[in-house]
């Protein structure tokens, strides 16, 4: 089968249409462009026999695919995404049972019991309120209200 210049056209923009109705991601974008590239090159008689085309069609879409999709997604980015934890640095929440120096025991913190270490050299007794200085994961480091880091 003999590979026309058409045919690398209509190809293509199947494969860009086909991106357009997908969830994203960006991936057959790159390939759709190729063969729109391929097609072109065939259409000027530069693309060489099938074999050729194919293989360049190959290569320009994997490595448009690796070159490119990265930075367009990181271009297309218009809203910085938020942390991935709410910043619950400088909440209040109060101690549920005491927490020994350097110790962990539990915090209530915005209704909701929180793993909390206590990030002072003293103990906090059971209902002080404590600020959060620092989140790790699901436990967070604490210090009397009124005290220091």
């Amino acid at each position: 089968m003999e590979l026309l210049w058409w045919h690398w056209i209509v190809v293509g923009l199947l494969l860009v249409l086909g991106e357009l109705a997908s969830a994203g991601g960006f991936y057959i974008l790159f390939f759709g462009i190729a063969a729109l590239l391929v097609g072109i090159l065939s259409a000027f008689g530069v693309a060489g026999p099938a074999w050729l085309q194919v293989f360049l069609f190959t290569i320009i879409s994997i490595g448009s695919l690796l070159i490119f999709r990265s930075p367009l997604i990181r271009w297309l980015q218009l809203e910085p995404q938020r942390p991935p934890v709410d910043p619950l640095i400088g909440e209040i929440g109060m101690a549920i049972e005491d927490i020994m120096a350097g110790g962990v025991g539990r915090l209530e913190l915005r209704g909701t019991p929180w793993s909390a270490r206590n990030a002072t050299s003293a103990a906090l007794i059971r209902g002080t309120r404590c600020r959060v200085v620092r989140v790790e994961g699901l436990m967070v480091h604490v210090v009397p209200e009124g005290g220091r880091d």
